[in-house]
């Protein structure tokens, strides 16, 4: 590990080129070597002192105490302090199983003489701190995000200077809580309590999702299984930057309408943290109510799927299954088929092209489906596959072929064991039959 920079003090021992000063003493015959303290012993109490000073701030924050949150800051910072204040207030309305900070085991980070000159000779440090919090009834174990503290150490001890502060390899997570007072709607589903939460000015995008949570639960249940958690947490976010807060940058594209996220699924368990769906700010002026239906169905399956289901994962099986159980129950045919007006209503990408170019010659491949307007075309036919799996072989058949093929990156010869074993065809076959299956309802009507 570096040597902390963790005083300016430290700093001109170095430039001296004193960093490695030994004294000897001799008193009575004794060779007495006394050494400067070391930086590793003096790295551990300091961060013993910022530990000491985040659970203040935690708790401070947690009992929205402008007070205590004054103590933990230091004067200079006025606006974080009023930010701090914000945010404790917006907290209030999210009922919490735990909240606390915890500094990360990272260095701490070099901080731009730019950034230090506005604190005189006093010192300052830069760390990594974990905000750990668990949603009450919601979430089974804590989950953690990252959060770049600046701290400046006063006559008095150390105090938070920023929580954002503008250097190389910061970063910092934004909840829900951090861009403006909340609404938050509390459903009972078949696992306990789920929560919809969002700007006070989503009200009626949060309300609509409420109402639709518990069947959303019941319906995913019913081709999965009940052995999920089976409630949620669902966020409505109000800007573009919340939701790039709430999801990552990977997942923002305009066209996203939804996402479900969740931390990374510890080898070996079957609880998956942080599972969240979160909602893009337009998606309350995107969907109509069977939109909104459908949607929040497909996203509650990849909660419910999230421990068995492996990154890499053929994404015409995951999409797919997720797209069916969201559409299932929306047709015109009473017996649960998909009709000719379904087809074109829920697969109109997929029609036109068939129509204009032939039926689809192959299941699409994982680049299709972040091909900008080509993703639409593959959701739909990952959509007409599960579709036509559930209609001709049943619907457990379609489970048992995404339980086997969600367990990781596919080769073709993988897919086309997993075919054979589970509706007894090879990929060849099974793709014609899919075509046959468009086919037979495109010369319908």
């Amino acid at each position: 590990m570096p040597a902390p920079a963790s005083t300016n003090r430290h700093r001109r021992w170095e430039r001296l080129g004193l960093a490695g000063l030994v004294l000897a003493v001799v008193t009575a015959g004794v060779l007495l070597v006394v050494a400067p303290a070391d930086s590793a012993d003096t790295d551990r109490t300091t961060r013993t002192e910022l530990q000491s000073l985040v659970d203040r701030w935690a708790d401070a924050v947690r009992r929205a105490d402008r007070d205590a949150l004054a103590s933990v800051i230091d004067p200079a910072a006025t606006a974080l302090l009023e930010a701090e204040t914000l945010r404790a207030e917006s907290l209030r309305a999210v009922p919490l199983a735990d909240f606390g900070y915890e500094m990360g085991p990272e260095p701490d980070l070099d901080v731009p003489t730019t950034l230090t000159a506005a604190f005189g000779a006093d010192p300052v440090r830069a760390h990594i701190v974990y905000l750990r919090y668990a949603v009450d009834g919601v979430d089974e174990e804590p989950t953690r995000r990252p959060v770049t503290a600046l701290f400046v150490e006063r006559s008095g001890g150390w105090l938070l200077a920023d929580d954002a502060p503008v250097i190389p390899g910061a970063v910092t997570w934004r909840g829900p809580w951090d861009h403006g007072p909340l609404h938050v709607a509390e459903v009972a589903t078949a696992g306990g309590r789920s929560l919809v939460i969002g700007p006070t000015d989503r009200h009626d995008l949060i309300e609509a999702t409420a109402t639709e949570l518990d069947s959303a639960v019941d319906a995913v249940s019913e081709v999965w299984g009940e052995e999920w958690s089976r409630r949620a947490l669902v966020v409505a976010t109000g800007s573009r930057e919340e939701f790039t807060h709430q999801v990552g940058t990977r997942h923002d594209g305009e066209e996203i309408a939804a996402v479900a996220v969740s931390d990374a699924v510890r080898p070996g368990t079957d609880t998956a943290t942080g599972q969240r769906i979160v909602f893009a700010p337009d998606a309350g002026e995107r969907l109509t109510r069977q939109g909104l239906r459908a949607l929040l169905r497909h996203e509650m399956v990849h909660i419910a799927t999230r421990t068995e289901t492996v990154d890499g994962s053929p994404l015409w099986v995951l999409e797919g299954y997720a797209d069916y159980i969201g559409y299932r129950g929306t047709g015109t045919d009473p017996a649960g088929g998909v009709t000719a007006n379904d087809l074109r209503r829920i697969a109109p990408t997929l029609v036109q092209d068939s129509l204009r170019n032939g039926l689809p010659r192959a299941l699409p491949d994982d680049a299709e489906f972040t091909a900008g307007q080509g993703a639409r075309s593959a959701y739909e036919k990952a959509w007409s596959v599960a579709a036509f799996t559930a209609e001709e072989f049943g619907v457990d058949s379609l489970t048992s072929l995404y339980r086997a093929l969600s367990t990781g990156p596919a080769e073709p010869d993988e897919v086309d064991d997993a075919l054979r074993e589970v509706v007894g065809l090879g990929t060849g076959d099974y793709v014609g039959r899919w075509g046959d299956w468009v086919s037979e309802r495109l010369t319908v009507g």
